[in-house]
């Protein structure tokens, strides 16, 4: 069994921890069928299409917030999701990792660029909240990243080994940002073959069950 280097397990929520892929399809489809315009098909078109910054993606869509302001749109978005998040499970092989970094001794904390409220209370709704010694989330709903609370978490641990781990580019950049080796799990936001295609050093697998397969080879 491998020794592991790390002193803290970023967590991504989000796709990663929380499997909110279907709600958030339905969530979106929701605004974009008011507006009468096209409709993401397919987990395949979803995992295709998504990306950071959020308002980037809407723009992607078809949004014009020349015409409606964005704010807005983000409270309609999240006023859906928050109507469909019961039906929202953990990421299947979730717990046995919390379970086994916990087992190690390792600190495990949640990075992610959801709103803190949020996630605080979704945490302790599924009931993992005791796994977390920090979640370090955003002061707003429109998550535009969250490279820089990142940073400024970085810049009270600098000398700490972290491993990051998330399911998009952008946890990807994230953790190139603050010197974190990554691992990108490809049942989330964003599809495999997308992940493998990324320009900084990440490792793309499929499942949480093949990540701590590694971990006790």
């Amino acid at each position: 069994m491998k020794e592991l280097k790390y002193d803290y397990i970023l967590w991504d929520f989000n796709g990663t921890i929380f499997d909110d892929v279907e709600i958030g399809i339905e969530s979106i489809n929701a605004l974009l069928s008011r507006r009468n315009m096209p409709l993401i098909k397919n987990v395949e078109e979803y995992r295709n299409s998504f990306m950071f910054p959020i308002i980037d993606w809407y723009k992607k869509l078809g949004f014009d917030f020349e015409s409606e302001s964005y704010h807005a749109v983000a409270i309609e978005w999240v006023k859906e999701y928050m109507s469909r998040e019961h039906k929202a499970r953990l990421v299947d092989g979730v717990i046995d990792l919390l379970e086994y970094f916990n087992s190690k001794g390792i600190k495990q904390m949640i990075v992610s660029a959801s709103e803190t409220g949020m996630l605080k209370r979704q945490l302790g709704e599924i009931g993992i909240g005791q796994y977390f010694e920090e979640i370090v989330g955003l002061d707003n709903i429109h998550a535009a990243g969250k490279t820089e609370i990142a940073k400024a978490w970085r810049g009270q641990h600098i000398n700490e080994r972290l491993l990051f781990i998330g399911d998009t580019d952008h946890d990807a950049d994230v953790a190139s940002a603050i010197n974190a080796d990554c691992i990108l799990i490809a049942k989330g936001h964003q599809s495999f073959e997308r992940l493998n295609k990324i320009s900084v050093e990440a490792e793309v697998l499929d499942s949480h069950a093949e990540l701590i397969s590694k971990f006790k080879e």
